[in-house]
């Protein structure tokens, strides 16, 4: 699972922190945001008077979220909760309806998912995978061909683990094998390759690939299960994990693909050869021992959850939606349900006596509740926050209202429009603000213009939510980006250039592919 929050990522950045610059822009960001805010829910609930009080009062929250999101004026976390406790002093809804959000099926798909990509960190599971990879015969002898491989990594792990968690991993190591072939290289008198084309191109592909690679699986990135929430909240509609991945792999695969040509295009390696990146591949591989009993269990949980994720829709491909036994799996195995069981087994498979006893005799689970607890609360409260917006605004009737409202004044009246529309809105915002933000501020106003419209709602809420996602020019637009940029191996104008011609063919590959894809999916 992908935790995302940007205010993580400088915790995150194992090389010298934010730049100075970063924290600056940062600092005078959330000052402007703090007193704007308020600001802008003032001037709403006082001029709005054309709206009823639930929509008048539901907007003026809103406007307070969405600056204090954008502006980062205080965490997003506590923004999302202030916005709900705000919607029930304000009378948009009761306490019942606005915290019982929280009982929703996709928070415990959070929550299991978290914990099980909590256990590979501290197993060093995804470690073992990507240095795996990596010593496959000649891969890191070759320049092209590594920067490659740590993005085909980068891709598959951050499906199903933390965009910054896998960064975080894949990071060192990529210094670890850039220092390694520097170091030779200045012996014999060549380049000094830290501050080269190659090392900057590897750093960018490492961020990059983690960032596209969630979008996968909807259980890749924070943001698309908020985003396909709101989206099936507005439509009735669902999207279930095999018809997003049937939707999404092929417009991944492509992507991947350009991003490997953008960046080797752009940042095209100085050398031919690394000499001494295998040799210290195989140190970092020997430093890790034989595989544990840890990594095996980790291994058989995330099989039972793949398997409850998608046991459903495979099912209802091969037998038909109005099976009995289907019918049951939709009711009763649904994603929270098998992230919950499969998180579970981590704290009952024990783990022999590499960890001791404890009082009552029994062996050391795989996962201890004090390692459990280190994932990220913070966006399981901003979904939280995000389902409650979205259904109040549906049920004040303020999503149609803002949905109209906008259609008419945008002048946007077909499908095609409307996605573009939500391709670029989705991915401007995401360049200054959380992913997770993104997604909960363009989602609920692209769906309403869609229903307005009366054309498919799911396709343009599916790529705002994907678009969310983006962000590749600035390093403030994802953690990621904020890690390698902290590295000191990728200059500004390197990451501004990179970012921003893969910014424009990845927003029109993503139009493209689900426009063509959505019809094949049955979406």
């Amino acid at each position: 699972m992908k935790t995302e929050d940007r205010s993580g990522a400088a915790a995150s950045n194992t090389a010298a922190g934010k730049p100075d610059s970063q924290e600056r822009f940062d600092s005078i960001r959330g000052r402007i945001g703090l007193g704007l805010g308020p600001l802008a829910l003032a001037l709403m609930l006082l001029t709005a008077v054309g709206l009823e009080w639930e929509q008048r009062a539901l907007a003026a929250v809103l406007c307070l979220m969405i600056v204090w999101w954008v502006t980062e004026a205080i965490p997003l976390a506590a923004t999302a909760l202030l916005g709900i406790v705000l919607c029930v002093f304000l009378g948009v809804g009761d306490e019942d309806t606005v915290f019982g959000a929280f009982g929703n099926d996709t928070i415990f798909t959070f929550l299991g998912g978290f914990v099980i990509a909590r256990s590979m960190t501290v197993h060093g599971l995804d470690k073992r995978i990507a240095l795996r990879v990596l010593s496959v015969g000649g891969v890191v002898r070759s320049p092209v061909r590594t920067v490659i491989a740590f993005g085909g990594i980068a891709c598959v792990i951050s499906a199903f683990v933390s965009n910054t968690a896998t960064v975080a991993m894949l990071f060192p190591i990529g210094i670890g094998i850039v220092g390694a072939v520097s170091a030779i290289s200045t012996e014999k008198g060549g380049q000094d390759l830290h501050h080269s084309r190659w090392s900057a191109a590897l750093m960018l592909m490492i961020a990059y690939a983690a960032s596209i690679g969630g979008l996968l699986t909807p259980i890749g990135a924070p943001h698309q299960l908020i985003g396909r929430d709101l989206v099936e909240e507005q439509t009735g509609e669902t999207v279930n994990f095999v018809e997003w991945v049937l939707l999404f792999a092929p417009i991944v695969l492509v992507m991947f693909v350009v991003l490997c040509i953008v960046l080797l295009r752009l940042n095209r390696p100085e050398v031919r050869e690394l000499i001494g990146a295998e040799e210290y591949v195989a140190e970092q591989r020997a430093e890790l021992g034989s595989f544990s009993r840890g990594e095996a269990n980790t291994c058989v949980s995330f099989a039972v959850a793949v398997v409850g994720w998608t046991l459903p829709g495979i099912s209802s491909l091969f037998l038909g939606d109005d099976h009995e036994a289907v019918t049951w799996m939709h009711a009763h195995l649904t994603e929270g349900v098998a992230a919950i069981v499969a998180a579970t087994l981590l704290f009952l498979l024990p783990l022999g006596g590499s960890r001791g006893t404890g009082r009552s005799g029994w062996r050391a689970p795989t996962l201890t509740w004090s390692e459990a607890v280190k994932i990220d609360w913070g966006v399981i409260l901003l979904f939280g926050a995000g389902t409650v917006v979205g259904s109040l605004s549906s049920e004040t009737g303020l999503a149609e209202t803002m949905g109209t409202s906008l259609a008419d004044h945008l002048g946007v009246s077909s499908l095609v429009s409307i996605t573009v529309l939500a391709a670029v809105a989705g991915l401007l915002i995401s360049e200054t603000t959380s992913n997770t933000a993104s997604a909960g501020i363009v989602v609920p106003i692209v769906v309403p213009i869609a229903v307005a419209m009366d054309v498919n709602p799911l396709i343009p809420g599916l790529v705002a939510t994907a678009a969310a996602g983006y962000g590749f020019m600035l390093p403030v637009s994802t953690p990621p980006n904020a890690i390698v940029y902290g590295s000191g191996m990728v200059p500004m104008t390197r990451m501004i250039r990179s970012g921003f011609v893969f910014d424009l063919i990845g927003v029109t590959v993503l139009v493209v592919g689900v426009l063509a894809m959505a019809p094949l999916v049955g979406l």
